[in-house]
């Protein structure tokens, strides 16, 4: 079976698929070690080692390789071995806690953040043991875990909790910034805005933009404490001044025209034809050889020396078994039949 899914996450791989209950595949494995820089794996905790490529045996094959493993709730620790995937490393982390209405329950977003992070966070782990091998000529064990990807993206509520001893903690504040204003989710005439404009910079521009100039001298909001204070006040001032405008781009503009931060919050579809993001290749069409053509997001990194699109191809389970093999091990055609035979390899009918 092929998804569109399966073609977004695999696209520039190539494919051995292997049957690693079998102990022919795991001597395969082994085989290739020497082969290879870097190993990622995705098991849960204590798989790899029961199939007999834990770090130890695996840097005893190959000291130079570096391994990664990648999991939901780390290698070590009272959870480790529990099953996981991204809201359950999420509401560990204490993130779901904070998204939601301020008196409602919390809220499960429809985005695979965490999932994503943790990937970016084994690139990058990956890329400073491969410069440390570079100057040491020794390789090491990276242990990624989606909790702790997760716990890392609080940037303000875990310290905030901590050095106030406990007196002040984080929580949900629905469609508005808890401590500064304006910041939030506007209702305009159609759409629905967010405006962060908190800051004092932002403040006599908001207020420039709104018809108001008067505003930017009100003691009631001069500063961010005080406009904290008075948040409700300022978000019925700007939410009526979006329902004065003849419609909502005009307001958007108006206020990117003062340097306000500003976007509408646009669906999916939406930011998919979005100019900004199509001259990027922030969004980017290609062709599979089964679905045919349809949109996919771009690579987000831009590298100068690199191609802007490289022409990738999401692969089919076990379309380079014969590849891999012959280039790497020497592998024969007749080799690789047998261990298709004896179902050490498989790959898919397309």
């Amino acid at each position: 079976k092929r998804s569109a899914y399966f073609i977004q996450q695999n696209r520039g791989k190539q494919s051995l698929c292997l049957d690693m209950k079998k102990p022919a595949a795991v001597e395969l494995i082994k085989q290739l070690i020497p082969k290879f820089d870097v190993m990622v794996e995705n098991f849960a905790p204590g798989i790899i080692a029961s199939m007999g490529l834990d770090y130890k045996t695996v840097s005893a094959i190959n000291p130079r390789i570096i391994m990664c493993s990648i999991s939901a709730l780390g290698q070590t620790g009272p959870l480790a071995h529990d099953p996981g995937f991204d809201f359950i490393g999420q509401a560990y982390a204490g993130i779901t806690s904070l998204i939601g209405e301020e008196e409602g329950p919390p809220y499960m977003p429809m985005v695979a953040i965490g999932d994503v992070s943790t990937g970016v966070h084994a690139m990058g782990s990956i890329a400073c043991a491969l410069l440390y091998r570079e100057k040491t000529g020794e390789g090491q064990y990276i242990d990624i875990s989606l909790l702790d990807s997760y716990f890392h993206c609080q940037t303000v509520g875990v310290e905030l909790y901590s050095a106030s001893g406990g007196k002040h903690e984080l929580k949900r504040s629905g469609l508005h910034h808890p401590l500064l204003a304006p910041a939030g989710i506007f209702k305009g005439r159609k759409w629905h805005i967010i405006i962060l404009a908190g800051f004092d910079q932002h403040w006599p521009r908001i207020c420039d933009a709104i018809g108001r100039p008067e505003l930017a001298s009100d003691p009631r909001y001069a500063n961010a404490a005080s406009r904290g204070r008075h948040r409700d006040e300022i978000i019925k001032l700007i939410e009526d001044w979006l329902m004065s405008m003849p419609d909502d781009q005009e307001s958007i503009d108006a206020l990117r025209a003062r340097r306000v931060p500003v976007a509408p919050v646009l669906s999916v579809s939406e930011a998919m034809n979005h100019p900004h993001l199509i001259e990027r290749g922030t969004v980017r069409t290609i062709n599979d050889r089964i679905l045919g053509e349809f949109q996919i997001p771009g690579f987000p990194l831009r590298f100068s020396k690199f191609p802007d699109e490289l022409e990738l191809d999401a692969p089919f389970l076990g379309e380079h078994n014969e590849v891999v093999l012959t280039k790497y091990l020497g592998y024969s055609h007749d080799d690789v039949a047998r261990l298709t035979a004896d179902g050490v390899l498989h790959g898919a009918h397309h």
